[in-house]
């Protein structure tokens, strides 16, 4: 057995449910926040057996798209924010990191 940690943007999170739903996947949906653009996330967790593991990634692989977004950097912490000028930089956003991760055991209540 597996468990699969998904970390994926808010704006994919209804598609990839619905998808994984569709597929007989049961996963747990948690809200979270991003480090570096301080963004809302959804990790799911996934807990499956070692069969179904690629057919699982394929499911988020095809609803969790990379795509480019302008954003504007946070002003820095430290004292040099007086002749700090935030510029919106490109970046990619979305897309999903995954864990899989081995399960010693599983108990179901």
């Amino acid at each position: 057995m597996k468990l699969l940690i998904a970390v994926i943007q808010d704006k994919d999170s209804n598609r990839l449910s619905n998808a994984l739903i569709k597929e007989g996947f049961r996963a747990t949906k948690l809200a979270s926040t991003g480090g570096f653009l301080r963004a809302g996330n959804t990790t799911f967790l996934i807990g499956i057996e070692d069969d179904r593991v690629q057919a699982a990634l394929d499911v988020i692989r095809s609803n969790c798209k990379v795509r480019d977004q302008l954003v504007t950097p946070v002003s820095p912490v430290s004292g040099a924010a007086d002749s700090y000028i935030p510029f919106p930089v490109e970046v990619q956003v979305g897309g999903a990191a995954v864990f899989v991760l081995p399960v010693e055991r599983f108990e179901h209540f």
